[in-house]
């Protein structure tokens, strides 16, 4: 075969062309249906091949995680338990239901011997949070920041665990008469709510899942 069979090749006629030149076209051809079948089928599917594989190991470090997690899930377990316990034992540090309330007469009068100026000190009913208790206070007092110093650690020196958390506190300058007698121009309002917490037992608990109420 020459290249004169292929310029003397009628290709309108197809058929009238030597064997060589039939050949030659029919292998062009074939290629070409191969070169577009790849492209259209093969490389799509070496796409989805790719992604596959990186699902694989997505999916087998995952796997490899929870394996490890469940190999130590006993030691998990056992620290849990440990820390639950300890949690346990440190809220029943907090008074109990029958120490509330002289809990609180003793928190407002640590407040009156600090020299402040107690004007509310109002508490509200308790809200259960399982194996505690939280009561909110609506207070409001005046004084300086020493006697507000010396009430945080009179409360600290309590016999009991007592835990005082602000909540809408606001503190500014308290205003007063140029005239008043011994005012030292520094007193401060402390006014909004705060919440203290006692031990809620096991058959107080029991009877709140219970809906008896204490």
């Amino acid at each position: 075969m020459t290249f004169d069979d292929f310029r003397d090749a009628d290709f309108s006629d197809i058929g009238s062309a030597t064997a060589a030149v039939r050949y030659v076209l029919l292998l062009v051809a074939l290629i070409l249906v191969l070169l577009a079948g790849y492209f259209l089928f093969i490389s799509a599917k070496s796409d989805e091949l790719t992604q596959a594989r990186l699902r694989e190991l997505t999916l087998m470090t995952d796997f490899e995680t929870k394996q490890a997690k469940s190999a130590n899930l006993e030691a998990y377990q056992g620290q849990m338990e440990e820390m639950q316990s300890l949690l346990q034992t440190m809220f029943r540090q907090l008074p109990g239901r029958t120490e509330m309330d002289k809990l609180l007469v003793d928190v407002s009068q640590t407040a009156l011997a600090s020299g402040i100026e107690v004007q509310l000190f109002e508490p509200l009913p308790e809200a259960f949070q399982g194996f505690y208790a939280e009561r909110p206070i609506n207070i409001r007092m005046i004084g300086n920041y020493h006697q507000f110093g010396q009430f945080v650690s009179g409360v600290a020196s309590l016999p009991r665990v007592v835990i005082l958390t602000m909540h809408d506190i606001s503190l500014r300058r308290a205003t007063v008469a140029r005239d008043s007698p011994g005012d030292t121009g520094d007193r401060l309002i402390l006014e909004g709510a705060v919440k203290t917490y006692r031990y809620v037992d096991e058959d107080e608990a029991a009877q709140q899942a219970a809906g008896q109420g204490p």
